[in-house]
């Protein structure tokens, strides 16, 4: 087997993931706390049922352009096929990391209680200590700042947060 042949795939989907972190932080900064996306992402913000969320349009959009990228990947350029595996990487650590580590929205629970995983958790609800769009800390999906660094960004903030969420106890709303 050609080693090239099964590096470059490999590169391809790892640097896909690690864009797409730096890209959905953007996103969510940018887009979804900003004027033009906020009124899908605000349902995210607010207490809801369970289920669907307009919020969840965002991963339908991100789902149909890697669906894209499979087909131009096949048929036009293969290396967006593999392009299109790293956003489906991506997708899926989302899927896990923030639908269901973060916010529960699996059948079974988990709050994790220490290392990276607690501070991913921590550093979310931290983003949700904040009522509104404006004001929110940490804004990536898969990689966490340091928990006393953002405490300290939401101290600095004129924005009243809600304290309760500095904590692990797992205390977040369905909606949050």
């Amino acid at each position: 087997m050609d080693v090239l042949a099964f590096v470059v795939p490999v590169v391809i989907v790892i640097g896909t993931v690690a864009f797409m972190e730096v890209f959905a932080w953007w996103v969510h900064k940018y887009i979804m706390h900003g004027e033009m996306g906020w009124g899908w992402h605000k349902s995210h913000h607010e207490p809801h049922d369970p289920g669907f969320e307009k919020n969840d349009l965002y991963t339908v959009i991100f789902g149909v352009f890697a669906i894209g990228l499979f087909f131009v990947g096949s048929f036009v350029w293969p290396p967006l096929w593999w392009v299109a595996v790293g956003i489906t990487v991506y997708g899926v650590l989302y899927f896990v990391a923030h639908d269901g580590l973060v916010h529960q929205r699996w059948p079974f629970k988990y709050i994790p209680r220490k290392g990276y995983l607690k501070r991913l958790y921590q550093a979310h609800r931290l983003h949700h200590a904040v009522d509104g769009k404006d004001g929110c800390v940490s804004f990536g999906f898969i990689y966490a700042p340091p928990v006393d660094e953002l405490v300290k960004e939401l101290d600095k903030s004129k924005r009243p947060h809600d304290r309760a969420s500095r904590g692990d106890d797992g205390g977040m709303t369905a909606g949050r």
